[in-house]
C-alpha cells in the first residue's frame, strides 16, 4: 500500500516516521524548506517509547505529484486544509482512501465536497509531540494512538487492509466501528480544554484553583456536550466523567496546544474547533454563552495578529 503523509511536522512526522521505520511504503508531502531539512538531517524522532533516525526519507513537493496513492493521511492544521486539498488532488484516484487526523468535524464536509464522501474515512489521533528548532520530532509522553474507521461503522475490505498496514508500527493503531462518536468525544473535550485555557491564559490547575474556575470549566463542557447531543452524538457518562476529571484536576499543568500557539503569536484553529461547535449549537445571533465568549476572544486575537506585519 502506497501511503502519502501530508506534512512531516510533529504529527505527520511521528506517525509517518514510525510507519517508514517499520517498512511501510511512505512518502511525505512537504514544502521545499522541510524537504531540504529532511534530505540533510533525516527524519529524527525522540521518544520515551524509542528513538528513530531515518536518513533521507522519501519526500515529494506538491508540484511533483503525478500518480494516485492508496492511502492519504492528512496531518495538517485545519486552517491549511483548503490549500492542502488543492495540493493533494493529483494523488487522489478512484480507489484512494483519505484518512484525516484533524480536530473537530468541519473538515469532513469540506473533504466530502471536494473528493466524495466514499473516499473519506473518519480518524483522530492522541499524541503530545512538537517539532523543535532543529526539526526533530519530540514525543512528549507515552500516548501515541491513531484511531480510524469507516464512517458508517462497517468492516470494509479497505478497512481490513489499512488496519494490517497501520498495525505493528510502534504506535497504537485502533480500528473503530464508532469513529464518528470517537471524533465527537474528542472534540467535546478539546473544545473545552482549548476554550477555557485560552480564555483564562492559564493551565487547568490554575483555572480550577481560581474562584469560579471549576464552574466555568464544567459550564463550557456542558455546552459542548449539549451540541453533541443536538447533533446525535451525545457522549456516554463514562466519557464525561473522564473529561471532568482531567479538566478539573488540582495542580494540573495541562494546556491546549491552541494556547501555546496563541502565546507564540501563531495561527490558531479558532473556526474549526470553537466556531464550528458554536455554529452547531443553534444559538441565535446575539446570544452570550461561554462558547460565544471564547469564540469572540479567539477572533479578537486573530484580528490583532492580522495587523502585525509578517
Amino acid at each position: 500500500m502506497r501511503i502519502l503523509i501530508v506534512g512531516a511536522g510533529a504529527t505527520g512526522g511521528y506517525f509517518g516516521g514510525r510507519l517508514l521505520q517499520h517498512g511501510r511504503d511512505v512518502t511525505f508531502l512537504v514544502r521545499e524548506a522541510r524537504a531540504e531539512v529532511l534530505a540533510r538531517n533525516g527524519l529524527v524522532i525522540r521518544s520515551i517509547t524509542g528513538d528513530a533516525n531515518l536518513s533521507a526519507p522519501p519526500t515529494v513537493l506538491a508540484r511533483d505529484l503525478r500518480t494516485p496513492y492508496d492511502l492519504v493521511l492528512l496531518s495538517c492544521k485545519a486552517y491549511a486544509l483548503e490549500q492542502v486539498m488543492v495540493d493533494i488532488a493529483p494523488a487522489i484516484g478512484p480507489q484512494t482512501a483519505i484518512l484525516p487526523l484533524l480536530n473537530g468535524m468541519r473538515h469532513l464536509d469540506l473533504l466530502d465536497a471536494r473528493f466524495g464522501a466514499e473516499r473519506v474515512l473518519g480518524g483522530q489521533c492522541v499524541i503530545a509531540a512538537t517539532l523543535d528548532a532543529q526539526g526533530i520530532v519530540q514525543h512528549l509522553n507515552q500516548s501515541h494512538s491513531l484511531t480510524f474507521g469507516e464512517r458508517d461503522g462497517t468492516l470494509s475490505e479497505r478497512m481490513q487492509t489499512i488496519t494490517q498496514v497501520l498495525t505493528g508500527a510502534a504506535f497504537d493503531a485502533r480500528p473503530s466501528q464508532t469513529i464518528l462518536q470517537d471524533m465527537w468525544d474528542k472534540w467535546i473535550f478539546l473544545a473545552t480544554l482549548a476554550g477555557i485555557t485560552c480564555l483564562m491564559r492559564a493551565p487547568v490547575g490554575d483555572i480550577v484553583a481560581a474562584p469560579g474556575g471549576v464552574a466555568a470549566t464544567l459550564g463550557l463542557l456542558e455546552e459542548c456536550r449539549a451540541v453533541a447531543e443536538r447533533s446525535g452524538h451525545a457522549p456516554g457518562e463514562a466519557t464525561l466523567q473522564r473529561a471532568r476529571g482531567v479538566l478539573t484536576e488540582a495542580g494540573s499543568g495541562l494546556t491546549a496546544s491552541m494556547l501555546r500557539d496563541l502565546q507564540h503569536g501563531h495561527a490558531i484553529e479558532a473556526d474549526h474547533v470553537i466556531g464550528d461547535m458554536l455554529a452547531r449549537s443553534g444559538q441565535s445571533h446575539g446570544d452570550c454563552s461561554l462558547l460565544a465568549v471564547v469564540y469572540a476572544h479567539l477572533k479578537a486575537y486573530e484580528a490583532g495578529r492580522a495587523r502585525v506585519p509578517a
